[in-house]
């Protein structure tokens, strides 16, 4: 892989409030990162490429209909649930647990079994423009470890989790750990192994401490998964205030909400990354941002699962990282635009409110809406600010993780300016490209400067 320059429209997340749309120059460098952006009518932006020429750099020209843009960040994904998207999507969260969930995820024992799925999924995220993945895998470290190695096999940026859950009160006879000391033990064995994998030298692939949820995991669990992660140095996902159910669970057996649960246990740090949350209070957000750590927000799945939207803007004024989560399977896309979409979407259903038995007045929660630069900005820098990762924005020092856009193709849902309208707003592009974009229209995808999907410019 070596230097190459680019040269078209870049749509940029500038801030969680302002997107920018402009015609640039940028350099990327052998080592993946951007070296350097300029305006393409710039006298810089002629000096880069006029060093181009002379060193031999390719340069590729965009098209009108394409842009560059940062890749997305999707940091809750059940990666064994993958053949179950788009099904069981009627029954509450425990019956999908015990019902469905279970016996698949029991399934990937067999890492015969695991490896095709994990295949599929990780080159369709890659398609539909996923460049960071947060994966909860299974308590099988086999087939954990052939998610990890499918991933960096085809450049994806992921943190993968081998699941831990003991509690025979929730889980089934045939998929739980069998002991705290065993879950420990494989837990340990797993992180070493993931930082091992040859080429994973600069840790494209990570793993994470992953306690399935407080209801899954006994206490003795929980305290030894806290002490694993700070002696390992290590990331860590869960479920935190999913549902009512998941949510008064957890109140009734620890006299506490989740947040300060998973405090009292070690497992809210910097670098968590806390699934869902809807049902958070002020003061469990002010110690999430204490803490340091993260939310990921899956509004698809909480439209099934949880009973409630997410108070994002609350979670914001607090300070707290949030970034998106598909969810799969319980959100039924792929898609990290369409989720970002959706955020837009319930959490104008909040503001406005949705019962209409009620008057304006008292139906909604106001003060609680999003922009779609603000939804663009949960898909990208959003999620990748949460796991310390710098990339998320075409800006120089950060990774090339992007996404080449070409709202002409075949099969387009996108609306192209007609000739001589180029007034679009960079946010109405940013709203189109959330709103209307399909695979047709992720030509190329690019993971710290590796092309990871589609053609070669």
């Amino acid at each position: 892989m070596g230097d190459f320059v680019i040269r078209g429209h870049v749509l940029n997340p500038a801030s969680a409030r302002h997107v920018t749309m402009e015609r640039r120059v940028l350099h990327v460098g052998a080592d993946g990162l951007i070296v350097a952006s300029h305006g393409a009518d710039t006298p810089a932006a002629t000096a880069l490429l006029d060093e181009a020429a002379r060193c031999g750099m390719p340069v590729h020209d965009l098209t009108p209909a394409q842009l560059l843009m940062p890749g997305f960040a999707d940091l809750h994904v059940h990666a064994p649930q993958w053949p179950q998207m788009g099904r069981a999507l009627d029954l509450p969260l425990r019956e999908w647990l015990e019902q469905r969930t279970f016996p698949l995820e029991a399934r990937f024992a067999d890492p015969a079994f695991a490896a095709p799925v994990y295949e599929q999924m990780v080159t369709t995220l890659l398609a539909n423009g996923t460049t960071t993945a947060v994966f909860f895998a299974t308590i099988h470290e086999e087939s954990s470890l052939v998610l990890a190695r499918t991933c960096l096999r085809h450049g994806l940026r992921a943190h993968v989790g081998l699941v831990a859950m003991d509690d025979p009160t929730l889980c089934p006879t045939n998929y739980r750990n069998p002991s705290i000391e065993q879950a420990l033990a494989a837990s340990r064995r797993f992180i070493h192994a993931v930082r091992a994998l040859p080429g994973n030298e600069h840790g494209l692939v990570r793993p994470m401490v992953t306690p399935r949820f407080i209801p899954a995991c006994t206490d003795g669990l929980l305290h030894g998964l806290g002490a694993l992660a700070a002696t390992e140095d290590c990331l860590i996902q869960t479920h935190c205030s999913e549902s009512d159910w998941e949510h008064d669970y957890v109140r009734q057996r620890m006299g506490v909400n989740d947040t300060v649960a998973l405090d009292r246990f070690g497992l809210l740090r910097r670098g968590t990354v806390l699934a869902h949350s809807c049902f958070m209070s002020a003061d469990d957000m002010a110690l999430v941002q204490a803490r340091g750590a993260a939310i990921a927000h899956c509004p698809l799945s909480n439209a099934y699962f949880a009973g409630a939207v997410l108070p994002l803007r609350q979670a914001w004024q607090a300070g707290v990282h949030v970034g998106l989560g598909t969810d799969i399977s319980g959100g039924y896309s792929p898609s990290v635009a369409h989720n970002a979409a959706m955020a837009v979407t319930a959490a104008r259903m909040l503001d406005t409110g949705n019962d209409p038995a009620l008057p304006p007045q008292r139906r909604g929660r106001p003060g609680t809406r999003l922009t779609f630069a603000e939804g663009l900005w949960l898909a990208t820098r959003g999620g990748t600010a949460a796991l310390d990762i710098t990339a998320g924005q075409l800006e120089p020092g950060m990774a090339f993780d992007a996404l080449l856009i070409d709202r002409a193709a075949p099969g387009s849902n996108i609306m192209f300016p007609p000739a001589g309208d180029s007034d679009y707003a960079p946010e109405d592009i940013a709203q189109q490209i959330l709103c209307n974009m399909g695979r047709p229209n992720i030509r190329t995808v690019w993971v710290a400067g590796r092309r990871a999907f589609g053609p070669a410019l």
